[in-house]
C-alpha cells in the first residue's frame, strides 16, 4: 500500500558533513521564484496559509523568549534566522516584529526576489543564498532559529535537524514547520492541493519525505531541547479559511526550546 512507512533515505543516520541539498528540489523551486509574491501567482494558497503561519509565530516567539507580544517590536534585539526563506514571505513578518533577520535560501533566484522585494518595502534583511550547514561552519548562533516547509526538500532530514540544533544559542528558541507523514496528509497535501484543488504544481511535495513531529523530537531531544509549543495548521472547507488547530496530523508547527548554558 502507498502509505506502508519505510525507512527513507531522506531521514537517514547520515554524518554531520553530509549535505542537505537536494538540487532537484532546488530547480524547482528556481523556476517557480518569480511567482512568489504575485497574488494569483502559483504560491496564492501560500500567501493565504501563510497569515494563519505568520500570526501565530507573532505570539509563540515573543512568549518563549519571554517578550511581550503585544507591543510594536516585540522580537527587537534578537537575532533571527530563516532557513529556506524563499523569496522572504516569513523573513519580512519577522524583520516587521523588530528581529535581526539573516535568511537563506539554496535557491539563488529566490535570493534574488527577497533582496528586490525587501529593499522595495524599507526592509533591512540579510539575505544570503547558501544552506544552514554554510552559516553553521561560520560558528554564528541566532536567538531564533526557524525552518518552515523546508525539512520535506532537503536531501537528509536527520543531518538537516543536526545543523539547525548548532545554529540556535543556548536558551533559544527553533521553530519548524512541516507535513506530517499521515495517510490523511497523502489526501490533502498531494491528492488535494496539488492534482484536485491545483493549489501547487504538482510534484511539490513527495509524501515519503513528510516528517512525523517524533522523529523531530527523536533528534532535537538528545540535544538539549524540549518542545514548548506545538499546533496543526488546516484548511476548512466551509469557511474557506486556514486557521490553527490541536491535530498535528497534516500540516503543523512544532516550536523548540534550548537550555541555557
Amino acid at each position: 500500500m502507498i502509505y506502508k512507512d519505510k525507512k527513507r533515505a531522506a531521514f537517514s543516520n547520515g554524518t554531520a558533513d553530509t549535505s542537505t541539498l537536494d538540487p532537484e528540489e532546488v530547480s524547482r523551486f528556481n523556476q517557480l521564484a518569480e511567482e512568489w509574491w504575485k497574488p494569483d501567482g502559483a504560491f496564492k494558497v501560500v500567501h493565504a496559509f501563510n497569515k494563519t503561519r505568520v500570526a501565530k509565530l507573532s505570539q509563540t516567539l515573543p512568549q518563549i523568549m519571554d517578550r511581550d507580544a503585544r507591543t510594536d517590536k516585540p522580537l527587537a534585539g534578537l537575532s533571527l534566522l530563516d532557513v529556506g526563506c524563499g523569496a522572504g514571505i516569513v523573513s519580512e513578518p519577522m524583520a516587521r516584529l523588530g528581529a535581526t533577520v539573516t535568511a537563506v535560501d539554496a535557491s539563488e533566484r529566490n535570493i534574488l526576489v527577497a533582496q528586490k522585494h525587501a529593499g522595495e518595502a524599507g526592509l533591512d534583511i540579510d539575505y544570503r543564498h547558501a544552506l544552514a550547514e554554510d552559516i553553521a561552519e561560520t560558528g554564528q548562533q541566532f536567538d531564533l532559529v526557524m525552518s518552515l516547509e523546508v525539512i520535506e526538500h532537503v536531501a537528509d532530514a536527520r543531518v538537516f535537524l543536526e545543523v539547525l540544533s548548532t545554529l540556535v544559542k543556548p536558551g533559544g528558541a527553533l521553530g519548524i514547520g512541516t507535513l506530517n507523514r499521515t495517510p490523511l496528509s497523502f489526501i490533502k497535501a498531494i491528492i488535494g492541493a496539488e492534482y484536485v484543488l491545483r493549489w501547487l504544481p504538482k510534484g511539490t511535495h513527495s509524501w515519503r519525505k513528510f516528517v512525523r513531529p517524533s522523529e523531530l523530537d527523536d533528534v532535537l531531544l538528545p540535544r538539549g531541547f524540549r518542545v514548548v509549543d506545538r499546533c496543526g495548521v488546516d484548511f476548512n472547507l466551509f469557511t474557506r479559511k486556514w486557521s490553527t488547530i490541536r491535530s498535528m496530523n497534516s500540516t503543523y508547527l512544532q516550536f523548540y526550546k534550548r537550555a541555557a548554558a
